[in-house]
């Protein structure tokens, strides 16, 4: 039996992690033998297949740090990737493939001994770390050579969206390799055996009945414009009557984990926001909700916000869709992939108003609630389905292991 074996760096709840997991789940479910190496695993801060036994997790390399007063994240990520890649050859089950995503540092190290390697490529680091000032250019300038080389030594790469394969183009200029876009899928056997909780149990807090519920998922960093929400229910009061308002209630839920200060720090000031706005009656947090928690408020709310700019792919737009929810995001990146704007949700501008205009319109037409979110159920199974990203996945794997190599 064919062994891969997925190498992540931090095997925590975000989309990244969600994305490898169900990539691990496709093949699995194909009839090969999975399993993870990762640097950090909690399992208090992760999701359900990776510590009930459904995955194999190994976690090499958590006693490197992090960083150092706060510095040189970038440098110790691979650090100990590259400490994890070293690992995976020396092993007594050594892996046939090797898949990998973020850090593609480890790549070299993977090639002296595993016959295929593949990279899922989410975003090119170098961007998600802009230089400001010149030493840190002078930090990054060796890491992003590094990033470009060891890119193009993958046997194949994957991207998550058009978007995001024509900002690789843009980025790697010396690469001549074309990736493939795999779009993320999710697993949705689990969504459909999840047994749906009432808001109540969740939150120790009793809604009213008759209540709207808006919900942005994401987590708790600034890039995620978190605070859009906030001001889209805030300025939604001038487009609702007082007794439309008084049903508006917005569930602020995303990943949350205490060692990251960027993660403490913006949920205070999140917090901070909803008291300047005087909408603290109407805003619940959820930091790092399960897997069962996430379904179930999914399933309560009626409309989805979704808030970053530029995001990547983003997969809460299709956990909305499958659970036939629309979604309002701003209009680009991934998200223009995804939704279709007046038939699945609506693609608007940045600011709070734009948000919350559409939501007033929803609201006052509750039967495009349901409308889109039939019609965004529809778009993830023709173009989204687990079933269409499985498919994809062993086909290229079949393709590897034959020697087709795709360059």
């Amino acid at each position: 039996m064919t062994r891969i074996t997925f190498l992540h760096p931090d095997l925590g709840i975000g989309g990244a992690e969600r994305l490898v997991i169900d990539a691990a789940l496709a093949l699995k479910k194909g009839g090969y033998e999975v399993n993870f190496v990762t640097t950090h695993h909690d399992p208090e801060h992760c999701f359900s297949e990776t510590k009930d036994g459904t995955i194999p997790i190994t976690v090499v390399g958590n006693w490197l740090p992090r960083h150092i007063f706060g510095r040189f994240f970038a440098l110790f990520a691979y650090i100990r990737m590259i400490y994890a890649a070293s690992y995976i050859i020396f092993c007594e089950h050594r892996p046939d493939i090797v898949f990998c995503d973020l850090v593609s540092v480890c790549i070299p190290i993977l090639r002296l001994r595993i016959p295929y390697i593949i990279f899922y490529c989410h975003y090119p680091d170098q961007l998600l770390s802009q230089s400001k000032g010149i030493s840190k250019q002078l930090y990054r300038a060796p890491l992003n050579y590094l990033e470009e080389l060891t890119t193009g030594m993958a046997h194949k790469i994957f991207v998550n969206s058009i978007y995001t394969l024509s900002v690789f183009k843009d980025t790697f200029k010396k690469l001549y390799i074309e990736p493939e876009v795999l779009y993320p899928s999710i697993n949705t056997d689990f969504f459909d055996k999840t047994r749906i909780i009432s808001l109540e149990r969740i939150f120790d807090k009793k809604l009213p009945s008759n209540s709207i519920i808006l919900l942005s998922i994401n987590r708790y960093e600034r890039k995620k414009n978190l605070e859009l929400a906030i001001e889209a229910l805030a300025e939604l009061q001038k487009y609702l009557t007082e007794e439309e308002y008084k049903k508006v209630y917005l569930i602020m839920a995303g990943g949350y984990d205490k060692r990251v200060e960027e993660n403490v720090e913006y949920y205070l000031e999140l917090i901070g926001l909803v008291d300047e706005l005087h909408v603290t009656e109407k805003v619940i947090f959820l930091r790092s909700p399960s897997d069962i928690d996430k379904i179930s408020i999914l399933h309560h709310c009626k409309i989805i916000l979704y808030t970053p700019p530029n995001e990547h792919f983003g997969i809460v737009p299709l956990e909305a869709m499958y659970m036939s929810k629309p979604v309002i995001a701003h209009n680009s990146g991934g998200p223009k992939e995804s939704i279709i704007s007046g038939v699945t949700g609506f693609l608007v501008d940045l600011s709070g108003d734009a948000f919350a205009s559409k939501i007033a319109y929803l609201i006052k037409n509750p039967e495009y609630i349901q409308e889109f979110g039939n019609a965004g159920k529809d778009r993830f199974m023709k173009t989204f389905s687990f079933a269409a990203f499985n498919a994809q996945l062993n086909e290229a794997i079949e393709d590897l292991i034959s020697n087709k190599k795709i360059k």
